[in-house]
């Protein structure tokens, strides 16, 4: 069974909207689609989450761009700062997020696939409700313990850091990359404004290569002859959902900005936690 063109602009309007809040939206669209009754571990949906995907990061772009231009972009130094602690953080991003997905595959999933992946995780609702408890902790201890931060840059120290806790969120559904992020940021006395801008420009530069890999995936499947033809019979209506998860995603920028701004950030612990109970209450319903 194939998503309909309303079903695609809801998960679309439910990616753009989570996706750039520190909810988790990958938590959000896996429920949505279960309750569906899609697998959001198929081919096919990969691939429509990867066209969503595109459209939350055309938001960041558009919404980040002014704000970087004044930081980043605003003097030779800036820019080469920017570089070099953008490029540290993406660096273990990719050291931890690799090592634990292999970590992952040889211990929880040794021997229940012929070809073990973390994508066999992703729809396990038990796995995400843990996620989005830790995810609720940490944003809460951000939110109590942060302060509103003094430092008015990300050095090296912290961008490593920060790079780390997005290297621990690739291989789970439900831990939030955008929450961990801007918590440990925050954790480490980065001013809230400096951290949200930091952590949106690590995912408009990880988030291609994420893309990619989720392609390669595709392309490797076994049946491809019927992957490629879903996947084709998809492509117009996921561009109608991009456009859906680019106008949810600004609104969510929006709210999020203006909750840092006015220190609400502990609000979305709070959310991440109740999530978490619904998620466990569904799992254990059998969904």
């Amino acid at each position: 069974m194939e998503p309909s063109l309303l079903q695609i602009l809801l998960l679309g309007l439910i990616q753009g909207a989570a996706e750039l809040l520190p909810v988790s939206s990958s938590a959000h669209v896996i429920v949505a689609e279960k309750l569906m009754g899609f697998d959001p571990t198929s081919p096919s949906m990969t691939f429509l989450l990867v066209m969503l995907h595109a459209g939350t990061m055309i938001a960041v772009i558009a919404y980040f761009w002014k704000a970087w231009n004044r930081t980043f972009f605003s003097s030779a130094s800036n820019f080469k700062s920017m570089i070099t602690n953008v490029g540290a953080a993406t660096v273990a991003t990719v050291l931890v997020g690799f090592a634990l997905k292999a970590l992952l595959e040889k211990s929880l999933l040794h021997g229940t696939h012929e070809r073990a992946e973390i994508e066999h995780l992703f729809g396990n609702l038990h796995l995400i409700a843990a996620a989005l408890l830790a995810a609720g902790i940490l944003i809460l201890l951000a939110g109590y313990l942060g302060g509103k931060g003094s430092i008015p840059s990300v050095g090296l120290r912290s961008a490593i850091w920060i790079g780390i806790s997005q290297g621990i969120c690739m291989p789970f559904r439900g831990l939030s990359r955008s929450g961990a992020t801007i918590s440990v940021g925050m954790l480490l006395g980065v001013t809230r404004l400096r951290v949200e801008e930091f952590s949106f420009a690590l995912a408009v530069v990880i988030t291609p290569g994420v893309v990619a890999l989720e392609l390669k995936r595709l392309l490797k499947s076994p049946d491809h002859s019927a992957i490629h033809h879903q996947i084709l019979h998809q492509v117009g209506p996921g561009l109608i959902g991009m456009v859906a998860a680019f106008f949810a995603g600004l609104l969510a920028l929006r709210l999020l900005s203006n909750w840092l701004e006015k220190g609400h950030w502990s609000w979305f612990g709070y959310y991440c936690l109740v999530f978490s109970g619904v998620v466990f209450l569904l799992a254990s319903m059998g969904l």
